[in-house]
């Protein structure tokens, strides 16, 4: 039985012993009561009878086919599986032949010499998106060679990249979230694609983000129309799973509908208190929580529900399946990729975040091989009356001279009087930040920031970070060459108010509601809007994904095109996606409801350089 206990490594790679270093619980495999407040597993309800659970549903739906392809995800825990089924097809009499994908990968130093060219040196932070696909990773004469054997009663092709043999057999796609796959391995129970080998988790991390999740997310798309079964495997001793045709309905209907993803929480060097305090259900035994994962949806899962059962599924399912639906007019620009994030960034009761700034258009693409960059805001949920933010320079800033101070506070571990080069601005609820790429930046103690940016969300350049260690006790990377690369020094003195903190204006209202206009910076690609309503008020999508959130009040009811009404409540991050046509925002609360709005801009000068170097 698998212990889903923290800290310790698993050994050998057996699914024994503690396999999950994580603060966040595991998903239950039932959804619990919802709070009365914000809820941490939203579930989108599929009906009766589509979600099926543990091996030996899977196994009867297996033993009526005679071949069955089982592919999946990293992380899996493919003995594990092997081994449950194996089992019950022996209760059954049926003899099965298992075909092993591992046996077909590449050798792992040829692995590690294919990768090597994206993953940057040892210790880096970053590498660049790979060029590779899950083919290059497999000996193509020992895939040629797997063959059905006539002697059993049933072949089963198991392992990661098993759809690229034996075309037009069934198909079973076995996947895991993000998150749960990180905690895999910082246990020391998963490995990076092809490899046998644990490495530092941050080492893993940046592999399994430039090669493993961009060569398994292609194949994901590539596979998509063949699948006849897709489960999740989170659990580790067991699996929910649901037919293809069942959870293509949901996502439509979702995609045509309003939807949630479900967040995930991750403590930090500055990490507060603010969430632990208002979120029923997260960890209180965690030293702080410093971030949610509210829409970073290149992590992020969606939960499906039916006969009190829960499903989850990555985030990208929905973009290969529905990415007309949700990005309406946008969708030929970015494809698959969703171009807007939702998080926050909690530093009540906690520190500054690093002084940083973020990789210009050309940089980015350049050094790290993403299609855009990371354009930010910080808009202000929640604060202390002695909050502030720190936003660019100050107005004789000295660009040599704050570059050596830099490095001697990092040779040196001494602490610098950053207010001599930024500046610091008080900050209240509701204000809005505007961070385009390029400007030195910081979120200060006792904020909760929504973050809403672009949705690159790893291309953090610190300069400087308060000569603190991370929660590891070691000193956290400090980037202060690529940072001068970047840095705007232009975004200095009175230009920074001017230009740089948001003056909303009322652009509509009507009888009891206002719809108030928060500008953007010209490189920011998204609008910002706020609408503060006492009882009810309805928008067109007029062709464009709206991400909202709930600033202020209660909760809120949204009814779309449908006619179902679905409740969310404060600080909860939903999504009205384009083909919804229009929607209807009902306040439910005593007290007046605000809420925040962001959308892709009509058109902006970086759609049309947006350039992909795969079709997929």
């Amino acid at each position: 039985m698998l212990n889903a206990q923290k800290h310790t490594p698993l050994l050998n790679s057996e699914v024994t012993g503690n396999w999950r270093n994580a603060g966040q619980p595991l998903l239950p495999l039932h959804p619990p009561a919802a709070p009365q407040g914000y809820n941490i597993y939203p579930a989108h309800t599929l009906g009766k009878g589509k979600i099926h659970s543990g091996y030996t549903t899977l196994a009867d739906w297996i033993m009526t086919h005679q071949q069955v392809r089982i592919d999946g995800y990293t992380g899996i825990f493919w003995e594990e599986l092997r081994s449950s089924l194996t089992a019950l097809f022996a209760e059954k009499g049926v003899r099965v032949k298992w075909h092993l994908m591992q046996a077909a990968m590449k050798d792992e130093a040829l692995t590690n010499e294919l990768v090597a060219p994206f993953t940057g040196e040892h210790g880096a932070v970053w590498g660049t998106r790979t060029s590779l696909q899950l083919p290059d990773f497999f000996d193509a004469a020992t895939l040629t060679a797997i063959q059905p054997d006539p002697a059993y009663d049933l072949n089963i092709i198991i392992g990661t990249g098993a759809a690229l043999t034996a075309p037009g057999t069934p198909l079973i796609y076995l996947d895991i979230p993000k998150n749960e796959l990180q905690y895999r391995m910082r246990a020391g129970a998963a490995n990076n694609l092809g490899s046998h080998t644990q490495d530092k988790p941050a080492e893993m991390y940046k592999r399994a983000y430039f090669v493993d999740w961009v060569v398994l997310n292609d194949h994901k798309q590539a596979i998509a129309a063949d699948i006849s079964v897709f489960a999740d495997t989170q659990w580790g001793n067991t699996l929910t799973w649901i037919k293809a045709e069942d959870l293509v309905a949901g996502i439509r209907h979702i995609s045509q509908d309003t939807f949630r993803v479900r967040p995930w929480f991750e403590a930090g060097a500055w990490g507060g208190q603010w969430m632990k305090e208002h979120i029923a259900g997260l960890p209180q035994e965690e030293i702080n929580l410093a971030w949610s994962f509210e829409m970073i949806v290149p992590e992020n899962g969606v939960l499906f529900e039916s006969d009190d059962t829960l499903f989850e599924i990555p985030f990208e399912w929905l973009m290969y399946l529905q990415h007309r639906a949700i990005l309406g007019k946008h969708a030929d620009i970015f494809r698959y990729e969703f171009p807007i994030r939702f998080d926050f960034l909690d530093t009540f009761d906690g520190g500054n975040l690093s002084i940083q700034c973020h990789p210009s258009m050309d940089y980015i693409r350049k050094e790290f091989g993403e299609t855009f960059t990371q354009d930010e805001t910080y808009y202000i949920l929640d604060c202390k009356e002695n909050a502030g933010v720190y936003l660019g320079f100050t107005e004789n800033i000295d660009a040599g001279e704050l570059k050596v101070v830099l490095e001697n506070s990092q040779l040196e571990s001494k602490p610098v009087n950053i207010t001599d080069y930024v500046q610091l601005h008080p900050a209240k609820k509701h204000d809005l930040f505007l961070i385009p790429n390029g400007t030195v930046h910081s979120a200060g103690a006792d904020n909760l920031v929504l973050e809403i940016s672009a949705t690159p969300y790893i291309f953090t350049f610190k300069m400087y970070d308060w000569v603190r260690p991370g929660l590891d006790g070691k000193p956290r990377p400090i980037n202060i060459d690529h940072a001068f690369n970047n840095l705007d020094f232009s975004r200095k003195g009175d230009v920074v108010a001017k230009e740089l903190i948001s003056s909303p204006f009322k652009a509509r209202e009507g009888s009891d509601w206002q719809l108030w206009q928060l500008p953007t910076h010209s490189q920011h690609f998204y609008e910002i809007q706020r609408v503060e309503m006492e009882t009810t008020v309805s928008f067109e999508t007029n062709g464009r994904c709206m991400i909202l959130m709930l600033v202020e009040g209660t909760a809120v009811a949204v009814t779309t095109a449908n006619g179902a009404e679905t409740l969310y409540q404060y600080a909860e991050t939903f999504v009205i996606p384009a083909a919804a046509t229009h929607f209807t925002l009902v306040n439910k609360g005593p007290e007046k409801a605000k809420v925040v709005m962001a959308f892709l801009k009509e058109d902006h000068p970086v759609f049309s350089t947006i350039r992909y170097e795969k079709t997929i």
